[in-house]
């Protein structure tokens, strides 16, 4: 299909030749979008079917099926599909489909780039192994942090993959949609015969503003209701404003894998021209999400895009780190901000350390005091069984999170992702148990083990921080009160709680 739009800088296109030729044009920093020429091939973005309920969309933390039925948006899948004229998305666990339902779509399309992780990656291949079955003519790729750190080994797991794209990886399949030859392309590993070639890195983008708005294709081909987190007003959406995180915790595994250390970022104007089209678009929907690995690590602009949000008057959340000042909460709250999602993993200064996290305790208990003050609610995250790890560390992490008393939380084990230097840690030392990360249920399994502390008593230290931190009659009490609020409240409540409940059972039942 021939398609006139915009490209912007840092990416290659064809540009229509004198003689109705197209050659191929790279872009260097300084051009200028220009409105050009390109062919694209059909091209199907999927998020696989996997297991019932998995959320292969969890951004720089897990992917596995969650103690409440969660749902991310496949922004990462959104991105390059945005880039790709007359392509289509489909998010598979989200919808609901199986095998069965996405079989048929593989001989309406000629490529197809489906988005990985590592609990899902054997799965994944059989998808991609079926829809190659049913139509031979497909191209079929790979993305995602699963591919980004292990291509070689990604691509001798099957025939079926033609290609994986490595890192930041959005202009990369812009290309392939565009028909031009995998080995002219960077950032791809390809498969030429019985060999694997890796061809040269891709640059790093560095004008975000360039990238298409992901707003467009969750209209075009997403259903919002789909959508679910706990502690997110219902309907959601959620986007990222930029990529990247400054921090170094040794487990996070996208700043590690595809977005780096450093905070590459969009305009504040850039941010508010979405919003405003999504209002537009979702007159339902009651809460936005930045999903960035710490939004408000640049204090000025996270308080510039506030503002503007104010004016459009829309209710917003973001991940943050707890170090945020008093001040910049103010102007955050005053601004739209509802909730902020913080990692504070541990209450152990020493396990903070151990993992390079960046913060202090005390920081922590003076960032959540601010926070309550000003009526900002908190959904907190703890992870146990990181490097250190004790009895004694675990108590501790418990009865701090007791003590700062988010409004919600979630507890996740330790998770070695290939990649990260939690991984890496986990090799030289000695310290895995079990190669896996989630069981056969999807559900995240304990793989790493201490002197002193074994993966059994990580698996079930996790039940025990639920029941000490939610079954207090300060805590129900609070929740009961949130209930009470409406109606629709206490419907989802009740519903979630039921899907925890059950969750709980089934861990006893594994133990």
């Amino acid at each position: 299909m021939r398609v006139a739009r915009e490209i912007p800088r840092h990416t290659r296109a064809y540009v229509a030749g004198s003689r109705g030729r197209h050659a191929p044009v790279r872009l260097d920093a300084s051009a200028r979008p220009r409105l050009v020429y390109f062919h694209s091939v059909k091209t199907l973005f999927l998020n696989p079917p996997s297991f019932d309920g998995f959320d292969g969309g969890a951004g720089s933390r897990y992917q596995a099926r969650r103690e409440v039925r969660s749902f991310w948006y496949p922004t990462w899948l959104a991105q390059p599909a945005a880039l790709v004229p007359d392509s289509r998305l489909v998010d598979a666990p989200a919808r609901g489909l199986g095998l069965a339902d996405v079989l048929p779509m593989a001989p309406e399309y000629e490529l197809a780039v489906l988005h990985t992780s590592t609990p899902s990656y054997p799965s994944d291949v059989r998808v991609a192994e079926a829809m190659k079955k049913e139509n031979p003519k497909l191209r079929i790729g790979f993305v995602g942090a699963h591919v980004a750190v292990s291509p070689e080994a990604s691509l001798a797991a099957s025939p079926a993959i033609d290609f994986v794209a490595r890192n930041e990886f959005d202009y990369t399949i812009a290309e392939v949609a565009q028909g031009r030859a995998l080995s002219a392309i960077d950032g791809v590993s390809w498969r030429d015969g019985d060999r694997i070639v890796h061809n040269p890195e891709r640059a790093t983008i560095e004008n975000m503003d360039g990238l298409p708005p992901v707003i467009d294709v969750y209209k075009r081909d997403l259903v919002v209701e789909d959508y679910f987190i706990g502690y997110l007003e219902h309907p959601y959406v959620s986007l990222y404003t930029g990529r990247g995180c400054r921090s170094r915790c040794t487990f996070c595994l996208w700043p590690q894998t595809i977005g780096g250390h450093r905070y590459r970022t969009r305009s504040p104007e850039n941010v508010a021209q979405e919003i405003r089209r999504a209002k537009e678009y979702f007159p339902q929907v009651k809460e936005y999400f930045f999903d960035d690995d710490t939004f408000t690590d640049d204090a000025p602009r996270a308080e510039a895009i506030a503002r503007l949000l104010g004016k459009i008057g829309v209710t917003w959340s973001c991940n943050a780190k707890a170090i945020v000042p008093y001040e910049t909460l103010k102007v955050l709250k005053d601004n739209g901000l509802r909730l902020l999602l913080v990692g504070y993993e541990s209450g152990s200064q020493q396990i903070l350390n151990n993992i390079r996290k960046g913060t202090r305790i005390d920081w922590a208990r003076r960032f959540t005091e601010d926070c309550h003050r000003l009526g900002i609610v908190i959904h907190g995250t703890f992870i146990v069984g990181l490097p250190g790890e004790t009895p004694e560390t675990i108590e501790e992490t418990i009865r701090f999170a007791r003590e700062i008393n988010p409004h919600t939380i979630q507890v996740s084990l330790a998770a070695p992702y290939p990649g990260t230097e939690l991984h890496r840690q986990a090799l030289e030392n000695g310290w895995f148990v079990d190669s896996g990360l989630v069981g056969t249920d999807g559900v995240q399994v304990s793989s790493l083990e201490y002197p002193g502390l074994s993966h059994r008593q990580i698996f079930e230290s996790l039940e025990r921080f639920y029941k000490r931190f939610y079954f207090r009659p300060k805590k129900m009490a609070e929740m009961a009160w949130e209930m009470l609020s409406t109606a629709g409240m206490m419907k989802r409540r009740l519903r979630e709680g039921a899907e925890f409940l059950r969750f709980m059972t089934a861990r006893e039942d594994q133990a």
